[in-house]
């Protein structure tokens, strides 16, 4: 008799424990200081939150993951050498660069710099050394995002600084999810620091990833990408693991430079406590300053 009422006691705790958990997780105990957010389970195939996840905004350098795709999906040869010249430059609105003009790089370190540490005028030169041509690789990057059933979102160019890239934090993690296939992306995208061998002339830059989280090596982060233009604010997308989860976490539009790892942050304190805290007043009256001229 009293190992059948230990039993049902055992039983009974834990079913009373993962309800609890279960508990814990309402929406309504989670705040995010950026203007959308999309939280996703991967192991579970679950959304475990999102806010405002289907307004279409600019995504700055969150295009580089489409870039990145693309590149990859042509299978050309990652360490074959390609140029940097007036054209990648006029194509990054003529945008700061360190490469020096005429020089070149492998494909591969292209690739690494463009995505760990968001270097544009990579991106460029990678776009144009397409089969193709440049054109061909913006159409081949609108192609793939209609493939993976990315509705809202539209590509101009392959850097993200036009602000006409356009996308939803639904559809960023369609695409964040593709990426996910691809072990390059997963390895260049979250390598802390690197550097670049170039040749024609010979010399070498440092490369330091965008992503704090990253940087740090405090987080799990399997796969990362920030992005920032005025327009767009600052932008995080990544796949990390909190509390025994594979998480997919987007932020989109962001007024503070920390804010999206301030997000982070929150969501992790969520999943461990059943609240996130509060974001400040002054996040809140962004969000709804944004959010008046991005619904109409």
């Amino acid at each position: 008799m009293f190992r059948h009422l230990n039993i049902l006691v055992t039983l009974s705790l834990a079913l009373f424990i993962t309800t609890s958990h279960a508990s814990k997780l309402q929406t309504d105990n989670i705040q995010t200081a950026s203007v959308s957010t999309f939280v996703t389970d991967l192991d579970a195939n679950k959304t475990l939150f999102q806010k405002n996840a289907d307004i279409v905004m600019p995504i700055a350098s969150l295009t580089k993951v489409m870039m990145a795709m693309v590149v990859l999906d042509a299978k050309l040869p990652l360490d074959e050498a390609i140029s940097f010249n007036k054209i990648d430059k006029e194509r990054i609105y003529d945008g700061y660069s360190r490469i020096r003009m005429g020089s070149t790089l492998s494909r591969g370190n292209a690739l690494h710099i463009a995505l760990m540490s968001s270097e544009n005028l990579a991106t460029a030169a990678l776009a144009r050394q397409y089969p193709g041509g440049y054109e061909a690789f913006i159409k081949a990057m609108n192609t793939k995002a209609k493939a993976l059933g990315m509705t809202d979102t539209v590509f101009v160019d392959s850097s993200g600084l036009n602000p006409n890239n356009v996308s939803t934090a639904a559809d960023i993690t369609k695409m964040i999810k593709a990426a996910y296939q691809y072990p390059k992306i997963k390895k260049y995208s979250t390598t802390p620091v690197h550097t670049a061998y170039f040749k024609k002339p010979r010399y070498k830059l440092g490369y330091t990833n965008t992503n704090a989280l990253v940087r740090g090596q405090k987080w799990d982060v399997e796969l990362s990408k920030t992005g920032y233009l005025d327009i767009a604010g600052h932008c995080l997308a990544m796949i990390t693991h909190v509390e025994g989860k594979q998480l997919l976490i987007v932020t989109l539009d962001a007024y503070g430079k920390l804010t999206p790892i301030g997000d982070a942050g929150r969501i992790k304190k969520w999943l461990q406590s059943g609240k996130s805290g509060n974001v400040s007043e002054s996040a809140m009256h962004y969000q709804k300053q944004k959010l008046s001229t991005l619904v109409h």
